[in-house]
This record gives C-alpha cells, sequence and structure tokens, in this order.
C-alpha cells in the first residue's frame, strides 16, 4: 500500500528530501497550495480539482510508494518571484499543482493533473 505523508513549508521538504532522496522506493512529491483555514481547501483552484484525480491515479503507483504532499504556503508566499519552491535548483517550480517523481526529471504540473491516464503514466512507470 502507498505510504502517505501530508507536510507542510519549505523546512519540511526539506527533510523529507534529506530522508527520501536515493531511496530505493518510488517517491512521488506533489506541491500544492496551503489550506484556507476558512474553507479546508487550498487557496488554489486547480489543486482542488486535480487532487481528486492524483489520489485515484496513485492507486496504479507501486504498493512500496511513498507519496508526499507538500503545501507551499499561503497564495502570495507562493505568488512571491522569489518564493524559495520557485527558486531552489532542486524543484524549479513554475506552479501549482504541481507532481513530480524524485529522482527524475519527471513531472506534471497544473491542468495536466486533471488528466487520470497522464497521471497514472508518470505514477506507474
Amino acid at each position: 500500500m502507498v505510504q502517505r505523508r501530508e507536510l507542510e513549508g519549505f523546512a519540511a521538504f526539506e527533510e523529507v528530501y534529506a530522508e527520501l532522496n536515493g531511496s530505493d522506493k518510488d517517491v512521488f512529491l506533489l506541491f500544492s497550495g496551503s489550506l484556507d483555514p476558512a474553507t479546508g481547501k487550498s487557496w488554489c483552484p486547480d489543486c482542488v480539482t486535480a487532487e481528486p484525480v492524483i489520489d485515484a491515479a496513485m492507486a496504479s503507483a507501486p504498493d512500496d510508494a511513498i507519496f508526499v504532499h507538500i503545501h507551499v504556503g499561503p497564495r502570495d508566499f507562493w505568488k512571491d518571484p522569489s518564493c524559495v519552491f520557485r527558486t531552489d535548483p532542486r524543484l524549479r517550480l513554475k506552479g501549482v499543482p504541481t507532481l513530480l517523481k524524485l529522482g527524475s526529471q519527471e513531472r506534471l504540473q497544473e491542468e495536466q493533473l486533471m488528466n487520470k491516464s497522464l497521471v497514472e503514466m508518470l505514477v506507474s512507470e
């Protein structure tokens, strides 16, 4: 069964990266907008739309895969061009949501994550 984790912020990303980079398991990192305390949903409408598609597609991932959902912070933090998630050379995120396979160049972002077959292709390879 796929192991799932949910984290908030860049420091949490750095910890999980240090732990899982180079793992012999498939590690998938999903970056999305943080939850709005008023609604309990992400401030990012694309993230809200993509989440059920990604969850369904994860069923085709290897049983020992690790899925880590990382919230990038509030909208104003993310929108800053110097946001660390945008500038870190390991990530260079251009948009949220972004799903990437750790240790590879494979990634899907934004509207691509609303296509279940594309997500299944990424997670089942």
